[in-house]
């Protein structure tokens, strides 16, 4: 860090926490000319800045909260833990934000912002909050957090390298961004292409008359059944069915009572399941464990006649825009949304040969492999533009930064 003083944090800023008006409900306005209610969301749609929100409060709110004023920093203390933004307006924080209120003038708002999102001070918030059960920033925590005190000419200096250095690196970004954008849509327009632009011999048939058992689960709570440790009878929920690969990062498991109770909703290798309930309907995936297991009610289970409906066909085509958008046109809304097996008996799909079924898949799978090895070159750059932002600010507040600057001119 050169041989630039190192200060607290406190010694610069006022740092106080933010406060919610209970309920927070009977506070909340239509009125446009209400005062700002700076939540997450609005930070992270803004950047470095928050010029706006989506939420009004009524004047009387402001007593129970903290107002802001432009020019603030405000720090999320929980959430993106510690990340900073500038207030380019005025409103009120909850207390899920801490205020930075400057005491004089000795670190220019650019600057503050460029340390405060530094490795520099974030290996700090992450050693201060280290053993906590829940890692939040605290009045206490920040305050003890030291910068380094650079003359305002050295801070002006540091932020114009920084600025010109970060709008490249947002520029690749944006460009990354796009590109893997790109390649997911390319996979979904080819998918749209197999499906709506059918060939000879391609037929219109309900799922119904393809398939042998069309059934869902039912809640292990409704049937006095309790949830218990493994091993056990492997309970599928929606959150383990994936858009074609299941997932089995969060498992439950259940009595075996439960599969003697449910025995249409015990699954085999080789099922399709699609979820019908909630934000993930449509989502789709084939069955690929050898055990016992259970669907719960928020899935369908579809097992195909194998002499006419090959599995992954099928999943390929629920997956796809063409049927994804049926889906939505068809949800039933009682709160939360939600498809019947009623309606996955009746609904018409495209089908070709079993032959053409799974030449197609083959060749699905292909272009499923290119369009990802896009997705994760892609993904790495990003990654490696993170890095790049996080090793530049390390460099900027070591002197490394100006030091090259000079390098360069002389």
């Amino acid at each position: 860090m050169m041989e630039w003083p190192l200060v607290r944090l406190d010694s610069l800023y006022n740092i106080a926490r933010g406060g919610s008006p209970r309920p927070i409900k009977n506070y909340i306005t239509d009125d446009p000319d209400g005062i700002n209610w700076i939540k997450i969301g609005d930070a992270t749609a803004s950047g470095k800045y928050i010029y706006e929100t989506k939420q009004k409060i009524r004047p009387e709110g402001i007593q129970r909260s903290r107002f802001v004023n432009e020019g603030d920093f405000i720090l999320s203390n929980s959430m993106s833990f510690g990340r900073p933004y500038i207030m380019a307006t005025t409103g009120c924080i909850h207390d899920g934000w801490l205020v930075l209120s400057p005491k004089d003038d000795r670190i220019t708002q650019d600057f503050l912002y460029y340390i405060l999102g530094s490795p520099f001070v974030f290996q700090q918030f992450d050693s201060l909050a280290a053993g906590s059960t829940v890692r939040n920033l605290n009045i206490t925590l920040v305050s003890g957090v030291k910068i380094p005190l650079i003359p305002i000419k050295e801070q002006k200096r540091i932020v114009t390298i920084l600025d010109q250095a970060f709008a490249d690196i947002e520029q690749a970004r944006a460009k990354t961004e796009q590109n893997l954008k790109n390649a997911h849509e390319l996979f979904e327009s080819y998918l749209q292409q197999v499906f709506s632009q059918r060939g000879e011999g391609w037929v219109m048939k309900e799922i119904g008359d393809l398939t042998s058992l069309i059934t869902k689960g039912s809640s292990p709570k409704w049937q006095g059944i309790n949830y218990i440790e493994e091993p056990g009878v492997l309970f599928v929920t929606s959150e383990n069915v994936g858009v074609n690969q299941m997932i089995y990062k969060k498992t439950k498991y259940v009595e075996e009572a439960f599969n003697k109770k449910g025995p249409k909703s015990i699954l085999a290798k080789g099922d399709v399941l699609t979820n019908i309930v909630g934000a993930s309907i449509g989502r789709t995936a084939i069955f690929d464990r050898d055990v016992v297991a259970n669907i719960n009610q928020a899935v369908c289970l579809m097992r195909c006649n194998e002499e006419v409906l090959y599995n992954e066909y099928l999943a390929y085509l629920l997956n796809s825009p063409y049927l994804i958008k049926i889906f939505h046109d068809n949800e039933i809304d009682n709160a939360r949304a939600n498809l019947s097996l009623g309606f996955f008996r009746g609904l018409d799909i495209p089908v070709p040969s079993l032959e053409m079924q799974k030449t197609l898949v083959v060749q699905i799978k292909a272009m499923h492999s290119k369009t990802h090895d896009l997705e994760v070159i892609y993904q790495e750059k990003l990654h490696a533009l993170d890095e790049l932002k996080k090793s530049i600010l390390q460099k900027a507040f070591s002197g490394e930064l100006t030091k090259q600057k000079e390098g360069a001119a002389a």
